[in-house]
This record gives C-alpha cells, sequence and structure tokens, in this order.
C-alpha cells in the first residue's frame, strides 16, 4: 500500500512539472501585446506620415503581409511618361542670306516609359526614382482607384537616384514613412508597384543585406555627379516598372524605395536593391523645400577597408573607413583629420564600408556639425567634430530663390570666368552646370555647352537667360558654343 501511495505521489510531482515550468517561463498577457515604440532616426518632417493604423506584432506572418499590404497598395501609383527628342537640322543655304536658324527645320522623335511611385503626403507629392522620370517631356500618375493625374517634376537628385513629383490633388492616402535603420537581415518586406504595367502588384522577401554598392549610379551619373550607393538588398520580386515603387515592412510602413535588379535577363533573378528611407527622407525635404538637394562632404577621400589595405597600411583590423586623402580646405582638413586616419563611427554610428558612410553624411546638410570618431595612424582614439561643407565649400544653404536664379528649364547655368572667356575668345555667354529633365536636354544640349545669344540677343548674366527662358512662348533660337569652341544654333518651340 505504501509502495503504491509512493509511486502515485512521484507520478502526481512528474505531471505537474511541465505545467510549472511553462507558467515560469511564459510572459504575462500584458507583456505580449504591450506596443512597440516607434522611433525614427534624424528629426520627423511634419509634412509626412509616421505611424501606421496597426501592429504586427501578434500576427500571423501571412496576417502580416495582409495588413501591410492593403495599407500600402492605394500608396503607390502607377507613372507613364511621354520622351520627345528633339533635333534642329540647320538650312545653311537660307542662313547664308537671312541670318542664323533661318530656314531650318525642327524634328521630333517620341518615346515612352514606365514605372512606379508612393505617395508621401497627402496633398501630392510622391516620390519615385530619377530614372524613371529622366528625359520625360510628360509625366502621368494613375492612382489604384484609376484617377490620372498630369504631373509637375519638382527635382531630381542623380546621386541617389531619387525624384519627386507633385500632382495637384488633396485627401490622398500617404505611406507613412518608417526607419530604414531598424531593419534587420532576414526581415520580411513587401515590394509593391507595377511591374509589366500590371498595377498593384505586391511580391514579398526578406531583407539580404544592407549598406550594399553595387555601382549602379556609377554608370548612369554625369562626371561630377557623386553617387551615394547604399542599397538595401532583398529577395523580393521585382522587375521592370517596380522602379520607384515602396519596400514595406510588414508594419505596412515605407523602408526603401525599389530602384534596381542584379540579373543578366533584365528580369527577376533573385536580387533586388533598394534606397532605405531614412535617405530618401532628407532628399525628398531638400526637392520639396529648395527644387535641389543641400548635400554636404566632409572633404575627404575614402576607401574600404580590405585585408590587403589593412596589411599595406598595418592597420590594427578591419573596421571602419579608410581616410584615403583630405581636402585641407573642407571640413575634415580644417577639423584635423589627416590621410592615414580610420573613421570608424559617424555621430553614435558605426561605419564599416564607404556605402554605410556615404548614407550617414548623405543624410546632412552643409553647415550641420557630425561628431567623427577616427583611429588615427599612431593607433588612437579621437573624436573630431566637422563641420559638413557643400561642393563649393560653403557653409550656408542655398536659398530657393538664388536657386531658381540660376535655373530654367531643367538646365543650371553660371556665369563665365576671365580666364573661360579669354581661352574661347568670347566677351559673354554663360555656362550650362547641370542638365536635369526638361526642354533643354531633349533638344540635344549638353552640360559644359555655352549659351552666348538668345534670339540673336547677347546674354550677358545668368539671370537675364533664366528669365527670358522661362517667360518665353512660341519660338526660341540659341546661339551656343562647345568646350572646344564650336559654335552652333539650336532652335525648338516653347
Amino acid at each position: 500500500m505504501n509502495q503504491n501511495l509512493k509511486h502515485f505521489g512521484l507520478g502526481l510531482l512528474g505531471g505537474m512539472l511541465p505545467l510549472v515550468l511553462f507558467f515560469a517561463f511564459s510572459s504575462s498577457p500584458e507583456e505580449a501585446t504591450s506596443p512597440q515604440t516607434d522611433t525614427v532616426v534624424g528629426q520627423r518632417d511634419a509634412r509626412f506620415t509616421y505611424k501606421t493604423g496597426f501592429n504586427a506584432a501578434n500576427l500571423m506572418p501571412t496576417e502580416n503581409f495582409v495588413g501591410a499590404s492593403e495599407s500600402s497598395v492605394n500608396s503607390v501609383v502607377h507613372i507613364t511618361t511621354k520622351v520627345v527628342k528633339t533635333t534642329f537640322q540647320r538650312d545653311i543655304f537660307s542662313e547664308f542670306f537671312y541670318g542664323p536658324g533661318a530656314g531650318g527645320q525642327e524634328y521630333k522623335q517620341y518615346g515612352q516609359g514606365a514605372g512606379s511611385g508612393v505617395i508621401v503626403t497627402p496633398d501630392g507629392y510622391i516620390v519615385t526614382n530619377n530614372h524613371v522620370i529622366e528625359d520625360a517631356s510628360e509625366v502621368e500618375v494613375t492612382l489604384n482607384d484609376n484617377r490620372k493625374y498630369k504631373a509637375k517634376v519638382i527635382g531630381t537628385d542623380p546621386s541617389t537616384d531619387i525624384a519627386v513629383l507633385k500632382i495637384q490633388e488633396s485627401g490622398l492616402r500617404a505611406l507613412p514613412l518608417g526607419n530604414s535603420d531598424d531593419l534587420r537581415i532576414g526581415e520580411w518586406v513587401l515590394a509593391v508597384g507595377n511591374p509589366f504595367n500590371l498595377t498593384s502588384t505586391v511580391t514579398a522577401g526578406i531583407v539580404s543585406a544592407k549598406a550594399r554598392n553595387i555601382n549602379l549610379l556609377n554608370d548612369r551619373s554625369r562626371e561630377d555627379i557623386v553617387p551615394i550607393e547604399s542599397f538595401i538588398q532583398t529577395d523580393a520580386a521585382v522587375n521592370p516598372g517596380n522602379s520607384g515603387g515602396a519596400l514595406v515592412n510588414v508594419d505596412g510602413e515605407l523602408v526603401g524605395i525599389n530602384t534596381a535588379i542584379a540579373s543578366r535577363t533584365g528580369s527577376y533573378a533573385g536580387y533586388s536593391f533598394a534606397v532605405p528611407v531614412n535617405l530618401v527622407q532628407k532628399v525628398m525635404a531638400d526637392l520639396m523645400d529648395y527644387g535641389v538637394v543641400q548635400r554636404g562632404y566632409l572633404g575627404v577621400q575614402i576607401a574600404d577597408i580590405t585585408q590587403e589595405l589593412k596589411e599595406e597600411q598595418k592597420l590594427k583590423d578591419l573596421n571602419g573607413v579608410y581616410v584615403a586623402g583630405v581636402n585641407q580646405n573642407g571640413g575634415a582638413g580644417k577639423a584635423g583629420l589627416k590621410e592615414g586616419d580610420v573613421i570608424l563611427k559617424i555621430g553614435a554610428k558605426d561605419v564599416n564600408s564607404v556605402a554605410a558612410l556615404q548614407e550617414e553624411v548623405g543624410r546632412r546638410r552643409p553647415g550641420d556639425k557630425v561628431s567623427v570618431t577616427i583611429r588615427n595612424s599612431k593607433g588612437a582614439t579621437e573624436v573630431k567634430e566637422i563641420v559638413l561643407r557643400n561642393a563649393d565649400g560653403e557653409t550656408k544653404l542655398v536659398s530657393k530663390a538664388e536657386i531658381d536664379k540660376n535655373v530654367a528649364l531643367g538646365a543650371t547655368f553660371k556665369e563665365l570666368s576671365s580666364k573661360e572667356k579669354n581661352e574661347l575668345n568670347i566677351k559673354s555667354g554663360v555656362k550650362i552646370t547641370a542638365l536635369n529633365a526638361g526642354k533643354l536636354k531633349s533638344v540635344g544640349l549638353k552640360e559644359g555647352m555655352i549659351v552666348t545669344k538668345m534670339n540673336n540677343e547677347v546674354i550677358t548674366t545668368v539671370e537675364q537667360l533664366t528669365s527670358k527662358l522661362n517667360s518665353s512662348s512660341g519660338g526660341v533660337l540659341l546661339e551656343v558654343m562647345t568646350e572646344s569652341g564650336r559654335k552652333d544654333y539650336v532652335g525648338f518651340g516653347l
């Protein structure tokens, strides 16, 4: 009898032990449903939305996808473009008798393109890729409910392949901005866009890598553009037409703008890349406020630290970014950085690649102060405070009014120096320093060309030319000169 009671007691104890352990290690219902803190690095812009209407923390993965998809498809638009290439064939015989431009004939070639975009404010601002609308003479936006609008190009940034459009509408559903710094490798994300003109397409994948540089923008960019590549790599299916669309986390927040795929066929092959939203937000705000990006630079030449570089320069380890050169008139030079230093942190964030460093600096403007942690050539760690400067070495922001004086029809101009005038043997004219989507690019003008006359009137100042171009209607005849000194004429209608 006693032996039976003993066995019964041991069985009861063995049966209760798993139950006790379950309660001991299970979290309380309050802990399981406690809301997550919403954090975004940097100052928030009141024009953008930052918080979704649901929390995916306690949902099954399939429910995560449904909620994120439903919250994002109405904020992603289909973009179609019309491209017009204009050429002007001169009539030398007529010009001999009647002057430059007489008897010439204008010829036009038409093309079209398509891509995606994301609504970022309820009053109609839309972010997309620069390459989606580049060279476009007309941009049309189609919402998820099939409403169509003509869009105005507010500004473009070839360095990050980002552009901002505007349509005349209010009460639109803007996609809330997330925090791309919080993304983790292996986290689920959705790509939302319009591949192959199939509207409102959603695909799922995971974050495969961060701060990825694939030298994509180097191939697309002009000589005077410094590409900033720090892509989020995913395996979500992205195809032609997805460019400019949304990369969304499971909370339905925008974490990137889909930009490129790695493929030998031109279609999805397992790798897609997105510009992180923390960088996109800064570029968007600049384009909306100024029409151009106010970009700050450290004033250094940098390189990734490879095993070979580590051994060659006798570096301590592979951490950080190597300073290969310093502009003594730049912010880094004035703060005491030297060739051979290793940059370990920008602010509080570790940077272990050129891409990661460029992304961190790319979020800031000229005049911003940033703490940079370095390890000098002697192995000592220091913190330097650097004031960022623009490409001209200035710390002040350029006002929109000042920018507008130098821009017309997508081109940016500057006065010629005395040296340039002497070399070309001319007394007047203004130079094209940048050329974005617009009329002047479509008629074949190039960066570096000099405009000497408009409608046979001598051009002496930038403001004179931009004012005339922005206010003209009808036919325009420009006398231009190449950097080699060859004179030509370009005619077009406005």
